[in-house]
């Protein structure tokens, strides 16, 4: 398996084109950011880890069959990853999915693919621009529809950062969005204000809309990791199962189920939706 090695200003990211264009490692000076819940071979068996594109939607549907503007989309018989609730989860693009490497450079990676799925019958192009610096990762993925239809974009990030039991999360003012029993939102909401919360003392798999300040910084031991969402990402989706050493702070460019109530943004033939977020290490 091929793989593309970035490094700068004391970064070092892996990405695997050739799988799905996941990130497999990100560190600085030595220490891991990430952490790989059932490594490689869980990802080749469409599960989260490491830092994993989800597309063409994040997070779950509330139901296999659903319209979209005058696009009728059913995907009952289809095989896709689901939830404990078997609901679809996480998109189509989950495990060996090969993308077009277009630019190489040693602290640079552009890579792109021509999505054509019947789960989501959009024809799109996704590009990855991944860049390292003394400032950290930068990732900007851009959707450029290649058909005659407006594109609804749902599309986001599951990065998953290694946590030990003193970790603490920092989070920005934000909307929570209440959830039912399935994860899916019901339309109801609370402000919360800025906090600092130990991530071994909860149980988290919570949603928010976030306002102008769009940074969660995580506090761990030898090195905080702050993690930036810039242009396009306006919801997250913060995710921490008990018992585990790991926090994922999740990009998103749309609410969960977005697709099934129709608050996705579209895209229209000739345009192009850019999504940015970033993360970097400061020694404390």
């Amino acid at each position: 398996m091929s793989r593309a090695m970035l490094a700068a200003g004391g970064y070092e990211a892996v990405f695997l084109p050739e799988l799905g264009m996941l990130g497999a490692s990100v560190k600085y000076r030595g220490m891991e950011l990430l952490s790989l819940p059932g490594g490689l071979p869980a990802y080749r068996g469409g599960h989260a880890t490491g830092l994993p594109l989800l597309a063409p939607w994040a997070n779950r549907l509330s139901r296999r069959r659903f319209r979209v503007g005058r696009v009728d989309i059913d995907l009952r018989r289809m095989a896709l990853p689901v939830d404990d609730n078997g609901l679809p989860i996480h998109g189509t693009m989950l495990g060996p999915y090969r993308w077009e490497v277009v630019r190489l450079e040693p602290a640079r990676l552009v890579a792109r693919y021509a999505y054509e799925h019947r789960a989501f019958p959009f024809p799109h192009e996704l590009e990855i621009d991944v860049r390292v610096s003394e400032q950290g990762l930068q990732v900007v993925t851009s959707l450029r529809p290649t058909g005659r239809r407006r594109v609804p974009v749902s599309f986001g990030w599951h990065p998953y950062f290694r946590a030990e039991r003193s970790a603490r999360l920092r989070t920005p003012p934000c909307r929570h969005l209440v959830l039912d029993a399935g994860g899916i939102p019901t339309g109801e909401s609370e402000q919360q204000l800025a906090q600092e919360l130990r991530v071994a003392d909860h149980a988290l798999d919570d949603l928010y809309a976030l306002g102008r300040n769009r940074t969660f910084v995580l506090h761990r031991t030898k090195l905080d990791v702050e993690i930036r969402f810039g242009t396009g990402y306006p919801y997250a989706q913060l995710y921490a199962p008990p018992g585990k050493r790991f926090v994922a702070v999740e990009p998103m460019t749309a609410a969960t189920d977005a697709l099934v109530t129709g608050a996705a943004p579209l895209v229209g033939p000739g345009d192009r939706f850019r999504a940015v977020f970033a993360v970097s290490a400061v020694l404390p």
